[in-house]
């Protein structure tokens, strides 16, 4: 059971390395007076520091070497 979890803690951990974060983009009223409605397109940024990575990827590798192996 420790190996699946370990081979996905370390891709996501390789992926959180080399992409540091990710923005989106929303839609937000800017002004709703009655019948009349001006919207604003406002991007957001979603960010993570580069050693949440890290730490998932030395836990992914930790769990991929204390797995039972099944011969």
């Amino acid at each position: 059971m420790n190996r699946p979890i370990g081979i996905i803690l370390l891709v996501i951990g390789i992926l959180m390395l080399i992409y540091t974060g990710f923005t989106y983009t929303k839609k937000e009223k800017v002004i709703d007076a009655g019948p009349i409605q001006v919207s604003a397109d406002k991007q957001h940024t979603v960010n993570w520091p580069p050693y949440a990575g890290c730490i998932l990827v030395v836990g992914g590798i930790v769990l991929l070497l204390t797995g039972k192996k099944t011969s």
